[in-house]
């Protein structure tokens, strides 16, 4: 367990203890590969910060752990079908869930666990929480939609990128973090304040993620090096690579963004690899999401002192500190 988890260790247990309860189905292969994407782990840093801004808000009640539950049905939910849409087979170090029982039981699944989601929601009754979740979702299908617009397109901007990795991966971050501070019943500037927080962490997160693909070790990763190049993703490294490799370089990456062969080419990865690290393209990504990471620890300067705030602001200098 990390150290940030230990502040919130006994809830972080009940919410796993609730996610196991609630994944439960009479049909056996839903409850088959709901269990065995749940027992993957993971870091599970999205319930976590429902957990450490309850906590650090003071919240008395009792929906957390339902609430950093929902929020985690939904972050399993899209990781079913983004392995779906990328053809992965290897996630969090084990067989995806599409390669171990195929594409359409995976989908279905997937599908499950929003359903389930949005059951849990209404448990809690709070129509501004389901306003955001709603919401959230619908932004992550068109994050996902997007991306896969985007796949093999070698012009893509940074602005498109980062409205696509906002849309996949931060909005759900900001929602788990705005919806805390609604059971919380803080004030609507402090909410706001909390949101921008998990905008900027869920920003640096997958900057981040998004070097290590090309940094990275497989074994450490729980994936394979390079996937996002395999699948035609022009992520920052390859978006700045671009703009200061030479023409040699430039045209090396483009045209293995736009090639449908890409995938099983692990010479041309070797030769990319070396460019994005000659052209300071991983330092340049790195840079994004320790600004992201300073505005997100600037968010939080208007919470009490509380080692849950210190808690928050350790998980902040993780996503840039990682090396997984």
């Amino acid at each position: 367990m990390l150290a940030f988890h230990q502040a919130v260790a006994d809830d972080f247990e009940a919410v796993n203890q609730l996610i196991l309860k609630q994944v439960h189905s009479d049909v056996g292969l839903v409850e088959d590969i709901g269990h065995y994407l749940i027992e993957a782990g993971g870091k599970r840093l999205r319930p976590l910060l429902v957990l450490l801004i309850a906590k650090a808000l003071n919240y008395q009640g009792n929906q957390q752990h339902t609430l950093a539950a929902i929020i985690e049905f939904i972050h399993s939910a899209t990781l079913l079908h983004d392995d779906v849409v990328d053809m992965s087979d290897m996630r969090r170090g084990r067989a995806t869930a599409n390669s171990k029982w195929g594409n359409a039981p995976s989908v279905l699944v997937g599908d499950f666990l929003y359903s389930r989601a949005f059951q849990m929601m209404v448990a809690i009754g709070n129509m501004d929480v389901m306003s955001i979740l709603s919401n959230t979702t619908n932004t992550i299908a068109e994050g996902e939609v997007q991306q896969l617009i985007n796949a093999g397109d070698a012009s893509l901007s940074e602005d498109q990128y980062f409205s696509v990795i906002h849309k996949k991966t931060a909005v759900l971050f900001e929602a788990a973090c705005e919806t805390a501070a609604v059971i919380g019943e803080t004030d609507s500037e402090l909410q706001e304040q909390l949101k921008q927080y998990g905008y900027h962490l869920g920003m640096a997160f997958q900057l981040i993620d998004d070097a290590l693909d090309y940094t990275g070790s497989s074994d450490e990763l729980g994936k394979n090096v390079g996937d996002d190049l395999a699948e035609g993703k022009p992520t920052l490294p390859l978006i700045q690579a671009m703009q200061t490799a030479d023409e040699a370089g430039k045209r090396l990456i483009a045209e293995t963004i736009q090639s449908e062969q890409r995938s099983n080419d692990s010479a041309t990865l070797d030769k990319i690899i070396a460019i994005i690290q000659t052209t300071g393209a991983i330092d340049y990504t790195r840079g994004k999401a320790e600004f992201h990471v300073d505005k997100a620890k600037q968010s939080l300067h208007a919470l009490d002192e509380s080692k849950y705030k210190q808690a928050l602001i350790e998980l902040a200098d993780f996503a840039v500190g990682r090396n997984y």
